[in-house]
């Protein structure tokens, strides 16, 4: 039995389990642990969203047990004190954990240089507690400030200055700017008496980004009213203030410290090569070069690739590419192959400023463009939403996309309120029943005359053969004049009628529908096949169901699109009036839960989620909502 220990549910840890999840998974003799002293994975680069109240607490935590369901990963909570990397184990408070191969994957905390203060007196933002505490400190710091009678005093509480530059900080200072004014209205408070900082002891913010960005980056967070302040050397933070420089000493109840990160505090003890504030350093395997079968990913690496100066940065495509790399190179020594060196692609970096605003270096290593604005949050939002694939799939992409696109208030996201309003739905209760009530008459109507006549068909024009449905009701007329039954004359003409005020249809889609219906329903003298009766029948049927399901609210979305669906196959076939446009407005307006409020659906969909999430395969890819 191999002993594969992952240690740290980071994005590095939870990705690396991941791929050796599924890499052995026919492989009986192989056990993996992932440890973690939190339940959850945390989703670091969105804690500025939770601290400016733009998405909810529990959005940016994923079970870990949900990531490993229905995969070979045990998950152990526990919090590891010492690894002995000669007797090959972990030890904590209350266990022991052998391995045959580790993964380190502790990650980062905050650096404070040495600075006097620093630690003691802000407030950190690198985990999930960081993040709901400086959400509690925000609000109880303009609660307090309603009440404040001293300017002195109230001018400190609404004073907030963030010390770092780089993308954390920059990204906090840029929700809280939006966060203001909400704040500013609920308390009525001038948002003029809110005075937002950004400092950093570097010349310019964002520095890995090129100066072009960093210009725009600039000048929209003087537009959100941000005082920039670079090049200011940070002697001391005080309770209650910090020291930007020798003479500029501001007066803030909160400091935020986002100016850089180190090693974890356990990785600072171990018994290994270690550079760049406490990275373990390691070689193209990324491996430890102290230590063998002991790997290292995400921002615990210290790796210079061959031809570049600088070590792989710290941050999530990083521990991305890593991942698989680290994942391969433990199977091919279990199996006796070659391993692989790491040579990553980085795809660039983005930053948002706000929820509508972000700049974007992104691209090929050797081709980047520079995006700001919409485009910027475009991109960003598309890597989140694909890195969530990879980890929980449908269920986080759709969470994600919920918070982020459809339930976000104030406007507050790069597409506006735009997809944000919501109504109750009860409100679309009567257009589902006149809905379901058209249906439900005209499939009755139609009933009646398959019941006289099985035989005759309505619902399929007649077969055109290059003539289009006017010269048809020409036909018609003539046979009129030569006898023959003058009830499908009659039926012709109407149908030419129908055809002349019929929704008119693009030539190729009508050419597609036309080649469909010779292959199924005409024979070859134009008469209709046995497949065109029960085609018809099926249609009536499904007009009556369909309608019969909107009425009562049961599976509502299902049957609204399905009722879209017939009304375009309709259409194709030029016999759809102006009418259906409202059929097919109405259908739309009724997909969003309608059958929620007076339906089947309020009792039905609870009950059958319950019994979906209970199938293994559902979990295994994670198939669900929550």
């Amino acid at each position: 039995m191999k002993r594969i220990v992952v240690l740290g549910g980071g994005y590095g840890g939870v990705l690396t389990a991941k791929k050796l999840a599924k890499k052995l998974k026919n492989n009986k003799d192989i056990e993996i642990k992932l440890i973690d002293r939190n339940p959850y994975h945390t989703l670091l680069t969105e804690l500025h969203e939770v601290s400016a109240n733009r998405a909810p607490e529990d959005s940016i935590k994923i079970d870990l047990k949900k990531i490993f369901a229905g995969l070979k990963v045990d998950v152990v909570l526990d919090e590891i004190s010492n690894i002995d990397f000669k007797g090959k184990k972990l030890t904590s408070e209350k266990a022991v954990y052998e391995y045959d191969y580790l993964v380190i994957g502790t990650g980062s905390k905050p650096t404070f240089f040495g600075i006097p203060g620093a630690e003691e007196n802000t407030f950190s933002f690198w985990s999930y507690d960081d993040a709901v505490a400086l959400k509690l400190q925000i609000r109880d710091m303009f609660t307090q400030a309603a009440k404040e009678k001293n300017p002195e005093v109230r001018r400190s509480m609404l004073t907030f200055v963030i010390v770092g530059a780089g993308f954390t900080g920059v990204e906090l200072v840029g929700e809280m700017a939006e966060y203001r004014e909400e704040l500013c209205k609920e308390f009525f408070i001038d948002p003029k008496d809110v005075r937002l900082i950004v400092a950093d002891m570097a010349p310019k913010i964002l520095p890995i980004l090129p100066d072009k960005l960093i210009r725009k980056a600039e000048a929209h967070l003087r537009k959100l009213n941000v005082e920039i302040v670079t090049g200011a050397k940070i002697t001391e933070v005080g309770t209650g203030s910090v020291s930007l420089g020798e003479k500029n000493v501001v007066a803030a109840n909160t400091i935020v410290w986002t100016a850089g990160v180190e090693g974890s505090e356990l990785v600072g003890k171990l018994d290994v090569q270690q550079q760049g504030r406490k990275r373990i350093v390691t070689n193209e395997h990324l491996e430890s070069v102290d230590h063998k079968n002991v790997y290292i990913v995400g921002d615990n690496i210290f790796y210079i690739v061959e031809g570049e100066e600088r070590p792989v940065p710290q941050m999530v495509e990083n521990a991305e590419l890593a991942a698989p790399l680290i994942a391969g190179n433990i199977v091919a020594d279990i199996n006796g192959t070659a391993k692989k060196g790491y040579k990553p692609a980085f795809h660039g970096t983005m930053v948002s400023i706000g929820s509508r605003y972000g700049v974007a270096n992104v691209g090929l290593p050797n081709k980047m463009f520079m995006l700001t604005g919409f485009m910027a949050m475009f991109a960003k939002h598309m890597i989140n939403i694909y890195y969530l694939s990879g980890v929980v799939g449908f269920n986080k992409v759709w969470t994600y996309m919920m918070h982020e696109f459809f339930h976000v208030e104030n406007r507050r996201s790069f597409v506006g309120g735009y997809f944000s309003k919501r109504s109750p739905n009860f409100w679309l209760v009567p257009l589902r029943m006149l809905l379901g009530g058209m249906w439900l008459y005209e499939g009755i109507d139609k009933l009646r005359k398959i019941w006289v006549d099985p035989n005759k068909i309505f619902l399929i024009p007649a077969a055109p053969y290059l003539k289009d449905a006017t010269s048809a009701a020409s036909e018609a007329v003539d046979a009129v004049k030569t006898t023959v039954d003058a009830q499908s004359a009659a039926s012709a003409v109407d149908t030419a009628k129908e055809a002349v005020s019929a929704l008119p249809v693009p030539k190729f889609i009508y050419n597609i529908s036309n080649w469909f219906m010779d292959l199924m329903f005409y024979k070859p003298d134009g008469n209709f096949t046995f497949l065109a009766k029960w085609f018809q029948i099926g249609m009536v049927c499904a007009e009556i169901v369909l309608g019969i399901m909107l009425i009562v609210g049961l599976f509502t979305a299902i049957a609204s699109i399905a009722t879209i669906g017939m009304a375009v196959m309709i259409w194709t076939t030029k016999m759809a009036a102006t009418e259906m446009l409202w059929y097919v407005a109405a259908a739309i307006a009724c997909i969003g839960g309608s059958g929620s409020v007076f339906g089947l659906d309020y009792y039905v969909l609870p009950w059958l989620k319950k019994q979906w999430k209970k199938i293994p395969l559902v979990r295994r890819w994670y198939l669900y909502t929550d």
